[in-house]
């Protein structure tokens, strides 16, 4: 199981390294139109699970929301703490 702060640090690494191959890398080269419909997308699916499906795939399609929010963070220049100054 990975925490918030290590998901981050992972995806800056992968971002860093530019694997062609790596899903992350693909979607910060798509770019923040792309990555913001992935936002908007996974939003959607977060609210439509609260409503209707059980707990755990409402935990999913979170999981799934602070993966597209995080990356959407790294297209941006923005680390954690950038964030966490407005919680």
């Amino acid at each position: 199981m990975k925490r918030f702060e290590e998901l981050f640090a992972e995806l800056k690494v992968k971002a860093e390294r530019g694997d062609p191959d790596s899903g992350t890398v693909k979607m910060l080269k798509a770019g923040k139109h792309a990555i913001g419909k992935k936002v908007v997308e996974e939003a959607a699916e977060v609210w439509m699970a609260a409503e209707y499906q059980s707990r755990e795939e409402a935990a999913e399609e979170i999981s799934q929301l602070f993966y597209h929010a995080q990356c959407m963070m790294i297209a941006c220049g923005l680390e954690l703490d950038d964030v966490y100054k407005y919680l």
